[in-house]
C-alpha cells in the first residue's frame, strides 16, 4: 500500500469586513490620518527659505567699496571676485587659475546671439525660402 500525504490546508483568514481591508498602504480607520491634518505637523514652516535662496540673497547683498575715494555699492558677489583678482595679480596662482578657469567656462558656454547653431541657422534659411517659394492664400482655407 502507499501512503498519501495530507496536504496542509493553510490558515483560515478573518473575513475582510472583520479587518476592513488592511494591508500595506491600507492602515486601519482608527490610525489614518484625520481629514485636514498633515502626516508631517512639524515639518517645514510656511516662508522658509532653502539654502540656495538663502546663497543667492547673500551674495546678491551691496556693500559699501572705496574706490579712488569714492564709495560705491557693489555686491557681494562682485567683491569676492574684485578680491580674487586683486590676489592674482599678487602671484596668487590659484586665484589665477580659479578667475581663469571661471572665464573660460562663462564664455564657451554662451550661446550664439540667436541662440541657435549653424545647422538650426540653416534649417531655418531652408524653412523660409520654402515659404517665400509656396506661399498659400488665404481664400482657399476656408
Amino acid at each position: 500500500m502507499s501512503t498519501v500525504k495530507k496536504r496542509k490546508t493553510p490558515p483560515k483568514k478573518r473575513s475582510a469586513a472583520v479587518e476592513g481591508n488592511v494591508g500595506y498602504g491600507r492602515p486601519p480607520k482608527a490610525h489614518q490620518f484625520k481629514p485636514g491634518t498633515s502626516g508631517n505637523p512639524k515639518g517645514r514652516p510656511k516662508g522658509a527659505k532653502s539654502e540656495a535662496t538663502i546663497l543667492h540673497e547673500l551674495l546678491q547683498q551691496k556693500i559699501g567699496l572705496n574706490d579712488r575715494g569714492k564709495t560705491r555699492k557693489i555686491t557681494v558677489h562682485e567683491a569676492i571676485l574684485r578680491r580674487i583678482a586683486e590676489d592674482c595679480l599678487k602671484g596668487n596662482t590659484k586665484s589665477a587659475a580659479f578667475l581663469l578657469n571661471r572665464h573660460h567656462e562663462m564664455t564657451v558656454n554662451e550661446p550664439d546671439e540667436a541662440g541657435l547653431s549653424e545647422e538650426g541657422t540653416t534649417v531655418l534659411e531652408t524653412y523660409l525660402k520654402g515659404l517665400q517659394l509656396n506661399p498659400k492664400k488665404e481664400d482657399d482655407s476656408q
